[in-house]
């Protein structure tokens, strides 16, 4: 178990420590614009549209992230039909200095909007720097916190996340939540998220049981969560540990302890199955926990590597998206496709991870399936939503 636990955390660093970022790294957040802010367009000619990237700091990880997305924003590109995108890629290094000055320069040489950067800090810093110039920014990051004004984000956040399992588990009779989180600024975040949706879809919060970061944290905690989720008031386990921190010792721990998803039905807030071998935990079988339409996604990874002779990153999805929407607003014709106005348009928009949609407040809703931990599989239970206003929202 244990050398499957050490597997499971070196292949799911990189992608985990890249998220992490991306919840973590908030700075200032842009301020409020107008109601219907964004720039007009000519849709009968090329409209411009920036992809800031964070290649150029001499990272291994950002150059193959950057790629990743170049190749992801240029297929969408050449998917779209009835309207024509000028993308330009700039170079951002990573940094929050050259995010700026690279959106500066973007926007000199005529983008209508920037899609991009990554990192939150950057990302912040990139829709600051363009404020001013009335364009709005469509970023890669899942950091509620810097979203608003001139700023979207695009990732997956956890708010809608915690949504759609906790419907989800209400409908299926799962009214008594156990919240279970780590002290880090993320895994307050996530049980924040968790414990919002819980109110509002009328199921009681049972309680909120939280650890150390760290082995011996985990350890020490690991009894009393358990004699918690023994007490007979608990229904489901809310965890928001991820594959490369807390959750493989984490289901064992409490197994040990006598509990586990027959007690109550564990559902996780982040992915089970990145990477796969997660998914062979004796812990976490029986366990719930959402994604995009696997199906879509399948497809897309296909397609990507047929072209470009390796798999995706695994947000490398997110350029796609970000150019299906543009291009659907564009071949709208609307003058003010790009917008406020435009870009939150409640029908939303459909891309390689589903329907999803941006909000007013700068963040996003999706559509995600639910899947359960089967034998070692992540097997869909409740199917993604294909629109909004159906079953999943």
């Amino acid at each position: 178990m244990s050398d499957l636990i050490r597997i499971i955390r070196r292949r799911a660093a990189q992608f985990v420590a890249l998220f992490s970022v991306l919840w973590l790294a908030a700075c200032v957040a842009t301020g409020p614009m107008g109601p219907n802010s964004g720039q007009r367009i000519d849709s009968s000619k090329p409209v411009q549209v920036a992809l800031l990237v964070p290649a150029g700091s001499g990272k291994s990880g950002d150059e193959t992230l950057a790629r990743a997305l170049r190749n992801a924003a240029q297929m969408a590109v050449s998917d779209l039909q009835g309207a024509k995108i000028d993308l330009r890629v700039y170079n951002t290094g990573g940094q929050p200095a050259q995010a700026a000055a690279m959106a500066k320069k973007a926007v000199d040489e005529g983008a209508k909007i920037i899609l991009g950067p990554v990192y939150a800090q950057s990302a912040n810093a990139a829709a600051v720097a363009v404020a001013p110039r009335n364009i709005n920014v469509l970023a890669f990051s899942n950091n509620t916190d810097i979203a608003g004004g001139n700023l979207f984000v695009l990732g997956p956040t956890f708010p809608n996340t915690a949504n759609r399992l906790v419907k989800f588990a209400a409908s299926r009779g799962k009214q008594r939540m156990l919240v279970v989180h780590e002290d880090t600024a993320a895994g307050q975040v996530g049980s924040a998220a968790i414990q919002s949706a819980i109110a509002r879809s009328g199921a009681t919060l049972a309680g909120v049981s939280s650890y150390p970061f760290s082995q011996q944290g985990v350890t020490s905690a690991a009894p009393q969560i358990a004699s918690r989720i023994k007490a007979g008031d608990v229904d489901a386990v809310f965890l928001t540990a991820d594959t490369a921190g807390a959750l493989p010792l984490l289901t064992q721990l409490l197994s040990e302890n006598g509990v586990g998803p027959q007690s109550a039905q564990y559902i996780g807030l982040t992915r089970w199955d990145i990477p796969p071998a997660t998914l062979s935990l004796p812990g976490v079988q029986g366990g719930w926990f959402a994604e995009p339409d696997p199906n879509l996604q399948a497809q897309f990874v296909q397609r990507y590597q047929a072209a470009y002779g390796e798999a995706p990153h695994p947000i490398a999805g997110l350029a796609y998206d970000g150019i299906a929407a543009i291009g659907a607003l564009i071949k709208s014709g609307n003058p003010n496709a790009l917008t406020r106005q435009g870009i939150t348009q409640p029908s939303g928009f459909v891309g390689v991870n589903g329907v999803f949609r941006l909000l007013p407040d700068g963040t996003n809703e999706r559509g995600l399936a639910i899947a359960q931990v089967q034998n070692g599989q992540a097997m869909v239970i409740d199917p993604a939503p294909r629109s909004f206003g159906g079953a999943g929202f």
